[in-house]
């Protein structure tokens, strides 16, 4: 299905970021601690792996959209030279954020602000590079999100995502959703209390139903729509989690085709 069809039928912004809220405001305390322990110490390699991608041609100006705890923006501002700007929707997320940028004393090279993905608050070509993670489950109309993010990046910068998959191979997809619909809740809810028994509950089902919708090929022809060229793929920890990556086409510029890596 094309990504215009997708987005006639796209659902409420207002229903979908009020949801987030909701779900992410009585994780901050534990959220770093519980993202490794419940990933099996996975989520450190997906995002390691997607600042490798925002790392290419050393960007003076990087944004972070969904920046959650600062968690991405702080290992950007260590492994370059650029200035960071964290945005998110959930100010509790952002008062964690703001603290672990503080206890790393980073102040003077990341600062975060309360932001929507869907309606950013920075002129076009802002930045040199563009990271985002967690965040398309939660917007209304991907597609046109996507668009806002490329608009704030220079052409030839890097746009790179980490976002949770599912399997493709049955064997794994089975083990996958066995964890997500029983073990994940129960875990969670034991270690985190009932917020995280609530988020493990929700997230199995919200991914299929993301894929469902948005699969992968749509997502690629999302990102050619909107002015992204040389997309590359790779499905890590057979594909539980999922990176994307492209290079805002400058004026001149002509869409590649698609890069696809199996990776542990």
């Amino acid at each position: 299905m094309s990504a215009g069809r997708r987005d006639s039928i796209a659902r409420p912004a207002g229903d979908l970021n009020q949801s987030a809220q909701s779900l992410f405001s009585g994780l901050p305390s534990r959220y770093d601690l519980l993202g490794e322990v419940l990933s099996f110490g996975q989520n450190a390699r997906w995002r390691r792996a997607v600042v490798d991608r925002i790392t290419i041609g050393a960007p003076g100006h990087v944004l972070d959209v969904a920046t959650g705890t600062a968690g991405v923006a702080l290992q950007i501002a260590r492994r370059t030279p650029a200035v960071v700007t964290g945005a998110d929707l959930t100010s509790a997320m952002l008062v964690r954020g703001q603290a672990n940028v503080d206890r790393l004393g980073a102040g003077s090279r990341v600062r975060l602000l309360a932001a929507r993905a869907e309606q950013l608050p920075f002129a076009d070509s802002s930045f040199d590079a563009l990271s985002f993670t967690y965040l398309f489950r939660y917007v209304a109309d991907p597609a046109a999100t996507l668009r806002e993010l490329a608009r704030v990046v220079r052409p030839g910068g890097v746009i790179a995502t980490l976002e949770f998959g599912v399997p493709p191979r049955r064997l794994s997809r089975a083990v996958w959703w066995l964890y997500t619909r029983t073990l994940l809740p129960i875990i969670g809810g034991a270690l985190g209390g009932p917020e995280w028994w609530r988020v493990g509950r929700f997230l199995g089902p919200s991914i299929s139903a993301h894929y469902e919708r948005y699969p992968i090929e749509w997502q690629v022809d999302a990102w050619r729509a909107a002015g992204i060229e040389d997309v590359g793929i790779r499905r890590m920890s057979l594909g539980v989690g999922l990176i994307m990556w492209g290079v805002k086409a400058g004026a001149r510029g002509r869409l590649g085709g698609t890069a696809e890596q199996d990776g542990r």
